[in-house]
Formats: C-alpha cells, sequence, structure tokens
C-alpha cells in the first residue's frame, strides 16, 4: 500500500516532553543511537526525535496498512501514568486492551483466557437478567466479586474472539511478561521505549519517554488517527464490494 505522510513535527514532540529520558547511569547501551549527541540535560539523556518522529511515521504506516486490512490491536499500559491514556486510546480506534494488571498466559495459554472470557460474559448474562437475584446471598456476592475481578482484568479484551495480529506496548519495563509472550507467539510489536529499554525486543522501537503522561497520550493519538484512518478505509473498501457483489447478482 502506498505510504502516508504522517504530520510529525519536532516541536509537538518537544512539547510533549517526548524527548526526556532517564539518568545516564539507568541507559541502556543499546539505545546509543536513539539518544541525541547533545549535552545531556541536568545528567539525563534526551533522545534524538529526529529518529523518534521516523520510527513513529513507520509505525503510524503499520498500524494503517494493518487497519485498512483488517488486522485486529491490542493496546498494552497498566502503569498509572499510562492507564487512562490506553483506555482512551483503545476506545477511540477500537482496539482490545489491557490497563490494569498483565495476567501471565493472556495470549499464550490462549484456551485458558477464552474460557474465563466465556465464565465472564455468562456472569454478565445472569446479572443483566436478574439471575444473581434469585441466588443466595453468599452465592451471589462471591459470583459478583468474581465478575467484577474479570471485569477489571479482562474487560478490556472481552470481545477478543483470537489473537492480535499487532501488539502496542507502553512501557517495555513494566510490561515484559507480555511482551515475552508476543516474542513467543511471534505477533509483531510496536513498543513506546524509553532510554534504560532494550530496542531488540520489540519489532517497531518508538524511542520516547514512557513515564510522561503527555509523551505517552502524543505518541498514542498519531498511532490511533492512522489506526482510525485505515478502519474507515477498510469499511470503504467492504461496502464497495457489497454493492459491486449485488450489481452482479442484479445483473445475472
Amino acid at each position: 500500500m502506498k505510504r502516508r505522510y504522517w504530520n510529525i513535527q519536532l516541536e509537538e514532540l518537544i512539547a510533549a516532553g517526548v524527548h526526556f529520558g532517564h539518568k545516564i547511569n539507568k541507559w541502556n547501551p543499546k539505545m546509543a543511537p536513539f539518544i541525541s549527541i547533545y549535552p545531556k540535560y541536568e545528567g539525563t539523556h534526551i533522545s534524538n526525535l529526529t529518529r523518534t518522529a521516523r520510527r513513529l511515521a513507520e509505525a503510524c504506516n503499520l498500524v494503517f496498512d494493518a487497519a485498512s486490512r483488517g488486522q485486529s490491536f491490542l493496546l498494552v499500559g497498566t502503569k498509572k501514568e499510562a492507564a487512562n491514556s490506553v483506555l482512551r486510546a483503545a476506545r477511540r480506534a477500537r482496539c482490545h486492551y489491557v490497563n490494569k494488571k498483565w495476567l501471565g498466559g493472556i495470549l499464550t495459554n490462549w484456551s485458558t483466557t477464552q474460557s474465563m472470557l466465556r465464565k465472564f460474559r455468562d456472569l454478565r448474562t445472569q446479572q443483566k437478567e436478574g439471575g444473581l437475584r434469585r441466588l443466595p446471598k453468599r452465592d451471589a456476592a462471591l459470583l459478583k466479586r468474581q465478575l467484577s475481578h474479570l471485569q477489571k482484568y479482562l474487560g478490556g479484551v472481552q470481545y477478543m474472539t483470537g489473537l492480535p495480529q499487532i501488539v502496542i506496548v507502553v512501557d517495555q519495563q513494566r510490561e515484559f511478561t507480555a511482551l515475552r509472550e508476543c516474542i513467543t507467539l511471534e505477533i509483531p510489536t510496536i513498543g513506546l521505549i524509553d532510554t534504560d529499554c532494550d530496542p531488540d525486543l520489540v519489532d517497531l522501537p518508538i524511542p520516547a519517554n514512557d513515564d510522561s503522561v503527555s509523551s505517552i497520550q502524543f505518541i498514542l493519538n498519531k498511532l490511533v488517527f492512522a489506526i482510525c484512518k485505515g478502519r474507515s478505509l477498510y469499511e470503504s473498501l467492504k461496502e464497495k464490494k457489497k454493492i459491486k457483489k449485488k450489481g452482479r447478482i442484479f445483473c445475472d
């Protein structure tokens, strides 16, 4: 598919604080190509924003192409700085998400996850239809606790019917378990990587401050915009195919 130009201005990256890294003594040497050669800021590494903009544009092209083919996405970001941004981004782009806690095996033990999701849907149906009210108080309280637990940790993936085609990870260090599962299953990953991360662990690393709400929001907003554009194209192509198919039937 034709490459698109995504309007990513260096001034916007600076305003969002995308360039601020970690203290020099906490850096990962593998991040050297993504760190600015200019003097450090108060003992903190500064990301090379030209490379950040280039990698972000590549990521936007990747998710646009994937969305235009109807592929599914999973957003993962569970720390407090990322949780709300991940939730809003996932809802805007109609993506699956995990923003509370990653339960080990969500992807690698998919059959168990499917069983948990079926249990979740059954409990929700029972609650909506008033089935829990007809149970003894103790049993009803137990099932409500189970429902609350499942909603908290699996609510963002409740409609996921199969493994995602692309996983977007905020904070490699915090979400290492999720990232390891993607590596095991060979699921393509896009990751926000700070100066203390290993860029080799993700398929498409985006050098960025993963501790700042404004930085996380900026990166996710760009990716969400590209996903939405891709989804729009996908829906448009589907509609054209339907019309074309109906036209053939009518002619026959």
